[in-house]
């Protein structure tokens, strides 16, 4: 099978390194890919928003199934064009995937169907939204209703921080058209889960847990980001919580989308928090996260090709995905600047030390080879992910090879897989 796997982060990487490992697959393509997929798939030139030239792609390497990575393109109706073509694509369609495109569409669709989240209302006008939060208790949530690379969501401690982000994003519009609208939401307080499900349509069949790190520094301080570290299996979340979020969250959302019509084949990725009256989601995401893949493919002991083609086949009761007892940890080494304007073009020094450490292996996100030379091309550069027997073992092995890569500039934080012991 020839495969042409869409994006070029450090989960496109962890993908097709998986992929990699099937029997079922002879052939892996990337578009646009980075110097990491480059060692293990041929790189192809374009953007993942060019749907029209993913096709001419996947019709000149005649191209059998095609894996998409990030969510822009599946937004943007990449499953639906490739379904005219009669190619198969594992991802949901435009309409589904704005469980991730539209914030405001979101939370309206858990609001009708009585799915527990955070209490919340959305806005388009800047000065109703400040009306609004002079009867809001803080810490407080505010949310761009677009995709905003992982950056737009916003916590903001006071009244006046939160009039500040109104008018970055409604006035200012640092998120462009991601920004036309905000959610404003009340802040849950509890621990952060991820939750990936494949769903075919009707089945929810559930992946390992995992938990992201995704302010910039130790401490979960600064910023967000797109993510700086992720571990899995998530201590916080047990076989009982799963039962509940099935069927108090996962369901009743495949359910809400088949009565408007959706149906939703893909993997789906719930955001949630585990509050003192039971999980409430966050947010969906309708793809796999970053760095969460890294983690879970490092554990996952099934032929993921397989899992995918049961997923848009509808065939999900063939699948029981099978996965590693160790404990697997990804930490990410971003370039200066990052999560803000970054610098590009450094040289990245110790990596074959680093991919030498056992139970390692380094997915590249912002990489680029040059002359023979690793350069950072990225804010997000690099995920050490390393498994162990236990959290301890993992970490250890982590940072070790986290010591051994160097270029100016780099950073990331100490602490990831330090919210408890396994």
């Amino acid at each position: 099978m020839r495969l042409l796997v869409v994006g070029g982060g450090g989960r496109e990487h962890a993908l097709v390194w998986k992929l990699r490992q099937s029997k079922k697959v002879s052939k892996i393509y990337a578009i646009p890919g980075n110097g990491g997929i480059g060692e293990e798939a041929d790189l192809l030139l374009g953007r993942p928003e060019d749907l029209e030239g993913i096709v001419t792609h996947c019709r000149g390497q005649k191209i059998d199934f095609v894996v998409v990575g990030p969510e822009l393109p599946l937004t943007l109706g990449l499953v639906d064009r490739l379904e005219r073509e009669k190619i198969p694509c594992f991802g949901p369609s435009r309409q589904a995937a704005e469980l991730e495109g539209s914030k405001a569409f979101t939370k309206q669709l858990l609001r009708e169907e009585k799915i527990p989240t955070a209490h919340f209302e959305t806005f388009s006008d800047f000065d109703r939204a400040v009306d609004f939060l002079k009867s809001q208790a803080y810490p407080i949530v505010i949310k761009a209703d677009g995709l905003a690379a992982g950056k737009g969501v916003l916590i903001c401690k006071d009244r006046s921080e939160a009039v500040g982000a109104l008018e970055k994003i409604l006035k200012k519009r640092i998120f462009g058209g991601a920004g036309e609208r905000v959610v404003i939401e009340e802040f849950l307080k509890g621990e952060e889960v991820s939750f990936h499900v494949l769903v075919d349509g009707e089945q929810a069949v559930p992946l390992a847990t995992a938990q992201d790190y995704k302010r910039v520094r130790d401490g979960d301080e600064g910023p967000n980001t797109g993510g700086m570290g992720a571990t899995t299996p998530n201590q916080f979340f047990s076989p009982d919580l799963e039962k509940v979020v099935l069927r108090t969250i996962i369901r009743p959302t495949i359910e809400g989308l088949k009565r408007r019509g959706i149906i939703y084949r893909g993997v789906l990725y719930a955001g949630l928090m585990l509050t003192s009256s039971g999980p409430r989601l966050l947010e969906y995401n309708v793809r796999f996260g970053d760095p969460e893949t890294q983690v879970l493919m490092a554990r996952l002991d099934s032929d993921l090709m397989e899992l995918m083609e049961y997923t848009m086949a509808g065939r999900l009761d063939r699948a029981a995905p099978v996965w590693k007892k160790e404990v697997a940890l990804t930490v990410v080494l971003a370039a200066h600047g990052y999560p803000d304007e970054v610098c590009k073009g450094d040289e990245i020094a110790g990596l074959e030390k680093a991919k030498s450490v056992l139970g390692t292996v380094v997915f590249h996100a912002g990489t680029r080879k040059e002359e023979g030379r690793w350069l950072t091309n990225g804010g997000r550069v690099l995920g050490v992910t390393s498994w162990g027997k236990d959290l301890r073992q993992a970490r250890e092995r982590a940072y070790d090879a986290c010591d051994k890569i160097y270029w100016k500039g780099v950073h990331y934080r100490k602490d990831i897989g330090l919210k408890g012991s396994l």
